[in-house]
C-alpha cells in the first residue's frame, strides 16, 4: 500500500526540482516503457514540468504506438552534464540492470525508485515497491489514484499496456485488484483489442528467428526441460526479448521449464527462464540475475556452451 508519507515526500521532491530524470531498466520492455512515459505525463500534468525520459538498449519496434514514444530517448542523446535534482527508477529488478542511465542517478540529489521486483539492494532514497504487484504499472496507477492526480488518455493507454505485457495478455495475473484496473482503464475508453494488436505486430525476421529457436530447442531431463538459443549471428534479427521462443515451447504438454539462451555479444549471454507453475526465481539469482517466481533472467558473461552447461547443472538439482 502506498502511504500518505511516501506521497508527501514524492510530492515535495518533484515541486521543487527544476530537473526530473526518468528511465527502467536496459532494453526496456512494455512494463518499464509504459510505466516511465505514464509517470512523466502525471508529472506534465500535475506539476507542470517537462521531464527527461531516457532508455539504455533496445526499444522493441511493437512499442512504437506506446502514447510519448517519441518522448522517450537513447540516454547518450542526453547532455552528460545536465544538473539532476530527482532521478526515478522504474522496473529494473537489480542494480546493473540499469545500464547507461546509472550515472544520471548517481549525480541525482534525489532518487526515487518504482518496482514489482523482489530486491534487497535498492537505489532509491524513496522506495515506492510492492512485489505484489502485477506491473510496475500497477503501482503507477495505484499511486495516481492515491495522489489524486488529474490524468488523461495518454497516460491510461500507457499504463494499459504495461499491464498487459508484464501479465503476458493476462496470464499470470493471481489478484483481482489487477483486473479492476485493467476494467476501469477499459471505462475510460481504452481498447484493449487495439494494444494487443500492437504488441503482437513483430517484423518479419524476429518472428522467423524465434520460430525457428523454438523449433530447434533441446529437450533434457525427461523433457521437462526445453533449452532454446539465438546465437548471436541471429541475435540482430530480435525485436525485444524473444516472447514468441517462450510462448509457443510454453504450450507443449507436459513441460515444466523453459531457457533461451541469447548470444547478445561473444561472451556475454543473456537468459530468460519461464516456469509453467515451477519456480524459476532462484535460478536466475544463481546466475546473477532475479526477476519473478515464475518468469526471470539474467545476464551472464561466458561462452554460450559454458552458460548451457551451468543451466543445466542447476536445473538438475530442481527437477525430480
Amino acid at each position: 500500500m502506498i502511504t500518505k508519507e511516501q506521497i508527501k515526500i514524492f510530492n515535495d521532491k518533484i515541486s521543487k526540482a527544476q530537473s526530473i530524470v526518468l528511465c527502467a531498466h536496459k532494453n526496456p520492455d512494455g512494463d518499464a516503457v509504459g510505466s516511465v512515459l505514464a509517470l512523466a505525463r502525471l508529472i506534465e500534468l500535475n506539476y507542470d514540468k517537462e521531464v527527461i525520459c531516457m532508455y539504455d538498449g533496445n526499444v522493441p519496434d511493437n512499442l512504437d504506438n506506446v502514447p510519448l514514444r517519441r518522448h522517450l530517448n537513447y540516454y547518450t542523446h542526453v547532455d552528460e552534464n545536465i544538473s539532476v535534482d530527482v532521478a526515478i527508477v522504474m522496473d529494473y529488478g537489480i542494480k546493473r540492470n540499469i545500464g547507461g542511465p546509472q550515472k544520471f542517478l548517481d549525480k541525482a540529489k534525489f532518487v526515487i525508485e518504482i518496482d514489482h521486483h523482489k530486491n534487497d539492494d535498492k537505489v532509491g532514497n524513496l522506495c515506492i515497491d510492492d512485489e505484489n504487484a502485477a506491473a510496475t504499472g500497477e503501482i503507477i496507477y495505484e499511486l495516481m489514484r492515491a495522489a489524486k492526480w488529474n490524468s488523461d488518455a495518454m497516460v491510461w493507454g500507457a499504463l494499459m499496456t504495461a499491464i498487459v505485457t508484464d501479465t503476458g495478455l493476462f496470464k499470470y495475473i493471481t489478484r483481482g485488484d489487477v483486473l479492476r484496473i485493467v476494467a476501469d482503464l477499459v471505462d475510460r475508453g481504452i481498447n484493449i483489442q487495439q494494444i494487443i494488436n500492437d504488441l503482437a505486430n513483430k517484423p518479419r525476421k524476429t518472428v522467423l528467428t524465434e520460430s525457428l529457436s523454438a523449433g530447434n530447442a533441446e529437450f533434457f531431463y525427461k523433457n521437462k526441460l526445453a533449452i532454446a538459443i539465438i546465437d548471436n549471428k541471429q541475435y540482430k534479427n530480435l525485436d525485444g526479448r524473444g516472447e514468441t521462443v517462450l510462448n509457443l515451447l510454453g504450450q507443449i504438454h507436459g513441460l515444466d521449464y523453459i531457457a533461451l539462451l541469447k548470444e547478445q555479444k561473444p561472451n556475454q549471454i543473456g537468459v530468460s527462464l519461464r516456469g509453467r507453475f515451477k519456480p524459476v526465481e532462484q535460478i536466475a539469482v544463481a546466475l546473477g540475475g532475479g526477476g519473478h517466481e515464475f518468469a526471470a533472467g539474467a545476464v551472464v558473461k561466458d561462452t554460450l556452451e559454458n552458460v548451457k552447461n551451468r543451466i543445466l547443472e542447476l536445473f538438475k538439482g530442481v527437477i525430480k
